[in-house]
């Protein structure tokens, strides 16, 4: 007589490592910091380490966070989506398509001290290109007054902002490119046939089919700078107020009053992630109903 009960399968015994894994750095970690951000320096339980978090300088560096990953989430987005578009849409050598998603592969997990390194070498005060660009153009980059953000610093809030567009580009362009595959060009063919311009085929139907995914993508990215740290620190040495570098400064042994703030300080990361999280899983539902 067979049994009505189902047999687990051995095959997953194969993700019993990935579980194991996940408990033992994700899940116990995110615990302790989710208990801690509630403890008091000297025992105790309080919501004081999660009042301090309104207050400076532990605002402002959720400000600062959230405008640097909001701006190179936008902008990456859109630069990452055309240079996608171009690398994709028909007519384009198909071995082009492969270098690029190669290098973005690559590119899109280069951060840290090397990066910072990179761009201090390049742009720096003394970096070759600073360097070219006085001998040959006369242009110093660092002494110009720009219409838009005055005087440029690669060791600034804005400076930030443009090392952390070398990854942000990348995984934008390996996030959206199966979305615009998923654009197929018998959508294009029946709207040409029907009379619609390529401004109306866009509007109607690739605007639609692309934004879930394209929000999703903003959203990946803005956590994806949000809790970017090696890159910022090596690159101001601190100077900039962000959240990771509050965090770490406390668990580096800079303050040592109450490290359970720093808990706290990750707890308000979660927060913001979650927020982020909850956008971005109904969005990525709705996107897939399109690459079936």
């Amino acid at each position: 007589m067979a049994s009505g009960r189902r047999r687990l399968s051995p095959v997953w015994l194969g993700t019993i490592p990935f579980f194991v894994y996940a408990l033992l750095f994700l899940f116990l970690p995110a615990g302790e910091v989710l208990v801690g951000a509630f403890k008091a320096a000297h025992g105790g339980w309080t919501v004081g380490n999660v009042r301090d978090l309104v207050r400076q300088p532990y605002i402002g560096a959720y400000e600062t966070s959230i405008k640097i990953s909001l701006a190179t989430a936008l902008v990456g987005a859109l630069l990452g989506l055309g240079i996608a578009y171009a690398a994709i849409r028909d007519g384009t050598p198909r071995w082009f398509r492969g270098i690029l998603t190669t290098f973005s592969g690559v590119a899109a997990n280069f951060g840290g001290i090397p990066l910072a390194f990179a761009f201090i070498a390049s742009v720096g005060n003394v970096g070759i290109v600073t360097k070219f660009l006085v001998q040959h153009l006369h242009w110093n980059i660092y002494s110009t007054n720009y219409p838009i953000f005055g005087h440029f610093t690669l060791f600034g809030t804005f400076g930030v902002g443009v090392v952390y567009m070398y990854f942000q580009i990348p995984l934008m362009i390996l996030v959206v490119a199966p979305a615009l595959d998923g654009l197929r060009r018998e959508w294009r063919e029946a709207a040409s046939n029907l009379g619609a311009s390529s401004w109306q085929f866009w509007r109607h139907v690739g605007a639609p089919v692309l934004a879930p995914s394209f929000l999703g993508a903003v959203i990946l990215l803005f956590g994806n700078a949000f809790a970017a740290y090696a890159t910022a620190y090596s690159l101001t040495a601190g100077s900039v107020n962000l959240v990771p570098i509050q965090i770490g400064y406390y668990y580096s042994g800079n303050v040592l009053d109450n490290p359970h703030l720093a808990q706290a300080l990750a707890f308000g990361m979660f927060v913001v992630l979650a927020v982020m999280m909850a956008i971005y899983i109904p969005l990525q539902r709705r996107a897939a109903r399109w690459a079936r």
